[in-house]
């Protein structure tokens, strides 16, 4: 075996081990990963900052700036959902008790020519409405207490995820750029002109991923807000802008926006167009809206940007997502635009190599 098939092998095995160790560490990795994104997002924001303020104050005032900017912008996506329900738990305690029993007296016929009997009993949906959905603050928190309780291990977990997060983004936003030269020392000496040029590269691409991931979230809200309104949704505004914002997290802003928006029309349309013209508006604003996100916005707006086919980013999804879960979701398009970064160098070095030449 030769020097350059040693080292080849050698690199494989690196590769396949960090793989592995990535697999295996993912829900350990999930808040680290979470902050590394933030940090490589975030930075270039703190270093202007820093370069604004040097001399006046340390760095640290700045990375505290972005923390809080970062944090008052995540809280004020939050808050889009305080309009939605202060008009739908109302609505929902007037409304659902009648619109059930509704729906009992929809669905009765067809159970019984299938032979099942199951039934929505009045009294139960009211005991429901009343526990659940009363102004009582006391029944609302016992209830919330108690389902924590039943999950005590999942709650604790994601909130201390929640608190890892911020701590491990500060750290790595205050040394960003020192970490970045520890890693690049460690790089032998002979590669290190052609790892710069890589992650020049790399950084572009990303760079690209994010303008391009900016502008599919300002595009699906306005999309959102506008196509809810002209179903005549009151909430058509919150929705929408909280979907659309939300699309940065793949699937889960989109499945939350649905289910806001189809119980705020059944409970808006139901004594009046009925429950059918809310799905209706659920079906046709939210299947274009995917097919306009899907087949389209992503491809072309970020798929594109960063150099990859629009069934290389339906594929990188599926992909990341079945193997690193939630995370593999989060990090699957801008990974794959770095690992396509080294594919192209890797064919390019094949092309040029005395292998691909005899």
């Amino acid at each position: 075996m030769t020097d350059s098939q040693k080292s080849a092998a050698a690199w494989a095995a690196l590769i396949a081990f960090c793989v592995l160790t990535l697999w295996l560490l993912a829900p350990v990795l999930a808040p680290f990963a979470v902050a590394a994104v933030l940090a490589y997002a975030l930075t270039p924001l703190v270093d202007w900052l820093d370069a604004r303020l040097r001399g006046t104050v340390p760095r640290v005032l700045a990375v505290v700036l972005v923390e809080l900017l970062v944090l008052v912008l995540l809280v004020g996506l939050v808050l889009l959902l305080v309009p939605i329900l202060v008009k739908e738990l109302p609505l929902m305690r007037e409304q659902l008790p009648g619109f059930l029993e509704q729906l009992n007296a929809a669905i009765q016929p067809t159970l019984r020519k299938l032979g099942l009997h199951f039934s929505l009993e009045p009294a139960g949906i009211k005991a429901f409405v009343m526990t659940y959905l009363s102004a009582n603050v006391e029944d609302v928190m016992g209830s919330f207490l108690s389902s924590i309780k039943l999950g005590g291990s999942a709650a604790l977990a994601v909130a201390g995820n929640l608190v890892l997060i911020p701590v491990v983004l500060f750290y790595l936003l205050m040394d960003w750029d020192r970490f970045m030269v520890g890693l690049r020392t460690l790089i032998p000496p002979r590669y290190r002109e052609n790892t710069q040029s890589f992650l020049v590269d790399a950084d572009q691409v990303l760079g690209e991923y994010l303008r391009g991931q900016i502008v599919v979230m300002g595009v699906l809200a306005v999309y959102y807000s506008v196509a809810l309104a002209l179903f005549g949704l009151d909430l058509a505004l919150p929705i929408g802008t909280f979907t659309g914002l939300a699309v940065f997290v793949p699937y889960l802003g989109f499945g939350l926006g649905m289910v806001l928006a189809l119980l705020a029309g059944l409970l808006e349309f139901s004594a009046t167009s009925g429950p059918t013209y809310a799905l209706t508006m659920v079906a046709v604003v939210f299947g274009l809206g995917q097919v306009l996100e899907s087949f389209f916005l992503t491809p072309r707006l970020v798929g594109e940007r960063i150099g990859l086919h629009p069934l290389a980013v339906i594929f990188a999804l599926m992909a990341f997502g079945q193997v690193f879960g939630f995370v593999g979701i989060l990090v699957a398009l801008p990974a794959s635009a770095v690992l396509l970064v080294a594919i192209r160098r890797l064919r390019n070095s094949y092309m040029a190599s005395g292998l691909y030449q005899r």
